[in-house]
């Protein structure tokens, strides 16, 4: 579990840590959106190929993104199962009993989930490039015109900030405390399904205790510095946007016309 790099941070002062946080998070919105307009692999290439571009640029290590993937690999199978043998229609390339698989769909599996980890990857980059501290400014800022119907901006990205943040904690809590039951004799590996199903609740209830104990800290701590959310606050850096948000709206604009383009002169795979 603490291989997980989603809500992690990778120091680092390439291209993309010193985008503005507002530009990433925009980048991410299209880039989300451009994957889920892919229709066939031409265009899932092109996503491809700007988050290689991306990742190349941001310095982080290709086995940090890779472990984001591992958070999702239940998932992965299980949608893949459900294409592979729930596909309807199609060229018949195995049939035994009511199992069937067709050509078409070992085409839309691999198609899924190349489209959910491009996304769980894209995702990543933003966390690992970006500090929280940064990713509520740019949240705030962009959620900035809800002000005017007096909507709580800065709680809502504060909030989300340190859900982010937790992430990675939590997670490095829960392996300790299986470490800890590990060495008192408890046994997660082995037994029914009901069984390791007991075997959890000694894991939830310390690491339920240890979470409302760190928030209840960070409550403290945030009351101890006078903390009043949004009320008459300053910013000790102002975001300004420089040539390389401009180059990364070009290549944001770039790729979603280029995956529209694609759509609409090649054929759709699903």
């Amino acid at each position: 579990m603490r291989e997980v790099s989603f809500g992690q941070y990778y120091p680092s002062s390439s291209f993309v840590h010193k985008c503005d946080p507002r530009a990433k998070i925009l980048f991410l919105i299209v880039y989300i959106v451009a994957i889920f307009l892919a229709q066939n692999f031409y265009a899932l290439g092109a996503c491809a190929a700007v988050f290689a571009v991306i990742t190349i640029f941001s310095g982080v290590p290709f086995k940090s993104l890779l472990r984001s993937v591992k958070a999702i690999l239940f998932l992965l199978l299980f949608t893949a199962v459900l294409n592979l043998f729930f596909y309807q229609g199609g060229t018949t390339l195995v049939q035994w009993g009511f199992i069937r698989i067709a050509k078409e769909a070992i085409y839309a599996t691999i198609f899924l989930a190349v489209r959910l980890s491009l996304l769980v990857l894209g995702s990543s980059i933003l966390t690992l490039t970006t500090t929280p501290v940064s990713l509520t400014d740019g949240i705030e800022s962009l959620l900035s015109p809800l002000k005017w119907i007096r909507f709580p901006v800065h709680e809502l990205a504060l909030i989300m900030s340190i859900a982010l943040r937790f992430i990675p904690i939590l997670t490095d809590e829960t392996s300790r405390i299986m470490n800890a039951q590990k060495a008192r004799g408890a046994d997660f590996e082995t037994g029914s399904l009901l069984q390791r199903v007991k075997a959890i609740v000694p894991i939830l209830i310390p690491l339920l205790i240890s979470a409302f104990r760190r928030a209840d800290e960070l409550g403290d701590a945030m009351d101890a510095r006078c903390y009043s959310g949004s009320k008459v606050r300053t910013k000790y850096k102002k975001l300004t946007f420089t040539w390389r948000d401009v180059l990364l709206f070009i290549v944001c604009i770039g790729l979603l016309t280029g995956v529209i383009l694609l759509k609409i002169y090649t054929v759709a795979l699903i």
